[in-house]
């Protein structure tokens, strides 16, 4: 009789299955445990966390490491997740340029154009013309509407800009209503004397003009090429209730735009070039095309380049082997980020086309051979090198009730998608692709703009609500749920992740329906596509229709959506599909660890 154990070392956790073979080579399963990952997958630093999970499995059933025989981990080909964070629609402003600003707390409606001056130099100007006032930090909000008022008795005053958080109080004391502006922090850089215009909308509506690129050329009268260098900060004040444009002079703001870039894939028999400025599709069509992949490369200078350059050089530090980091997948995905406006006065960002990639990167096996020399001179026990991910899923995945061979399965991971099918004979066939859970929190993160990793894994992972009053939240589904107590007055009027009896605040002016539509659409974007992409691979005569039915495993395959996602799609196809319950008692979880003991030996005999 002895004690064998599983290792699945996997982009954000890794997870044991610890076992028994009797004097029959019969197989027992004992005992399971999973932890966070410690370092980069497939890298010495694993070690930590394997002992660790190790520790916790053994100790449920009163057992130490050193009365193990053996510690089977998997074949881990270290793979890295990164987005291209470049635009494919550059912004260039350069000529006639324009500053912007949205602030919370405007006041007054409508729209208002003139020059603008400060408050205290306007009575010495002509009288024939509009001016817009500018009222600095170092005038209280009751002189700045007393000297105001005194002005529109000869001046025709069609517009108040103020650096401090005053805009309503000023408001409240003019004796015409006109749109003010508030919380302009850098005040001080505003050209004196250009032309300006002030636009506020009513409480519950969004701005018109300035919203408008053409909106903005008839107040400025701007020509055709003028007005296409202010449509990202059109665009940036798209939905928003205020804002400022401001005409600088010639040429005084300036960006200078980085190239998207080409991609080169090289394939086993072709080459195949895809400039990344065409989008998702096009660089995904390139990558079919050059199937199988020995490797990627990004043009030097580029954002494409520098995204790849990185990704290699941070495996190849790992590994300390120059030679052996390959990229051998990407996974393309269209998305939106919030690029900074050029000029403007508050932080302001305008939402631009990107691509979001996800490279997979493999390299020797030299990586997993100085894990295993680790871990066995820490431990003092056998460590075998046991067999690929899919594979080891995939038996895993037969102890789901309910399942029989042909078999298939999907491995929804942190950082790769992995499928196998499993058929009568025992062969297996597997893929192992780019992009899964991380790329769907970084690709969260960047589209909502959030800076927030953590709180965009929450968001992934669990359902929304927002906080209608003090005593109950309507959840994204419609449902209302009310409380007996009163909830925080923080939460008040927020959108919040319901993560189980948590509630996470998002502090941002984005709904709650289009966050939700936001993760779907990137879930969509990532795993969907993903499965039908890995299926495809592996389906008999490479028709999906042949595969009967589908386990979903791995961590992702958790989540509250994405499994149902997947059906839907799969379900065009003829195909069901459902998350797997290993040994009937682990869920979609543990999966890879508990194939790794069921291979013991080829031994297929458990208990």
């Amino acid at each position: 009789m002895k004690y064998i154990t599983g290792v699945d070392i996997g982009n954000s956790t890794t997870e044991v299955c610890v076992g028994q073979i009797d004097d029959k080579g019969m197989l027992k399963f004992l005992s399971s445990a999973s932890v966070e990952t410690t370092g980069t997958k497939g890298t010495p630093s694993n070690v930590k966390g394997i002992t660790r999970a190790l520790t916790d499995a053994l100790g449920k059933i009163h057992r130490k490491i050193e009365d193990l025989s053996v510690i089977r981990i998997n074949e881990a080909a270290p793979v890295i997740g990164d987005t291209a964070m470049e635009t494919i629609t550059e912004t260039i402003i350069t000529e006639s340029t324009m500053i912007g600003h949205n602030p919370d707390t405007p006041a007054g409606a409508g729209l208002g154009t003139g020059y603008i001056y400060p408050v205290d130099e306007i009575d010495r100007l002509q009288v024939d013309r509009a001016y817009i006032c500018l009222v600095n930090e170092h005038i209280d909000y009751e002189k700045a509407a007393s000297m105001i008022n005194e002005l529109m008795r000869t001046y025709e005053i069609s517009a108040v800009v103020v650096q401090k958080d005053e805009a309503v109080l000023i408001y409240n004391r003019l004796n015409k209503k006109i749109p003010i502006v508030d919380e302009v922090k850098y005040i001080d850089k505003i050209e004196i004397g250009m032309k300006a215009a002030v636009e506020v909308a009513p409480e519950g509506h969004s701005i018109i003009k300035l919203s408008n690129p053409y909106g903005i050329a008839s107040i400025f009268s701007l020509n055709a090429e003028e007005t296409k260098h202010v449509v990202p900060i059109a665009k940036s004040f798209v939905g928003s209730r205020s804002a400022i444009f401001i005409r600088t002079p010639k040429g005084s703001v300036k960006e200078q735009a980085i190239q998207a870039g080409e991609l080169s894939i090289y394939g086993e028999k072709s080459l195949e070039r895809v400039q990344v400025d065409l989008g998702a599709d096009e660089i995904m069509r390139a990558s079919n095309k050059a199937a199988p992949i020995v490797d990627i490369e990004g043009e030097s200078g580029t954002n494409i380049g520098i995204m790849i350059d990185n990704i290699k050089k941070s495996m190849q530090d790992l590994t300390g082997n120059d030679n052996s980091v390959k990229i051998q997948d990407i996974l393309a995905v269209d998305t939106l980020i919030p690029m900074d406006v050029k000029g403007a006065l508050a932080g302001e960002v305008s939402m631009e086309n990107a691509v979001g990639i996800a490279a997979m990167v493999k390299t020797e096996h030299l990586p997993m051979e100085k894990i295993a020399d680790k871990l066995q001179n820490e431990t003092g026990v056998y460590v075998k090198i046991a067999g690929v991910e899919a594979v080891m899923a995939s038996l895993g995945a037969w102890t789901t009730p309910g399942t029989t061979l042909p078999l298939a399965i999907l491995d929804l991971g942190g950082g790769s998608t992995d499928a196998a099918i499993l058929d009568e004979n025992g062969l297996v066939k597997s893929v192992h692709l780019a992009g899964a859970g991380q790329l769907i929190t970084l690709l969260i993160n960047t589209e909502l703009g959030l800076n927030d990793l953590n709180l965009c894994e929450h968001i992934k992972r669990n359902p929304l609500a927002k906080v209608e009053s003090l005593f109950h939240i309507r959840m994204e589904n419609k449902d209302i749920k009310f409380y007996e107590k009163p909830l925080s007055p923080k939460l008040f009027g927020k959108v919040i992740v319901m993560d189980k009896e948590k509630m996470i605040p998002i502090n941002s002016n984005i709904t709650m329906e289009k966050i939700v539509e936001i993760r779907k659409s990137i879930k969509k974007k990532v795993f969907v596509q993903n499965a039908v992409r890995a299926l495809n691979m592996i389906a008999p005569d490479n028709r999906l229709r042949n595969i009967p039915n589908i386990v979903l495993v791995g961590g992702s395959a958790l989540d509250f959506e994405i499994p149902d996602l997947i059906l839907e799609e799969l379900s065009k196809h003829k195909i069901v599909s459902g998350r797997g319950n290993i040994r009937n008692c682990e869920g979609p979880r543990n999966a890879v660890a508990t194939g790794l003991l069921m291979s013991y030996k080829g031994q297929g005999k458990v208990l």
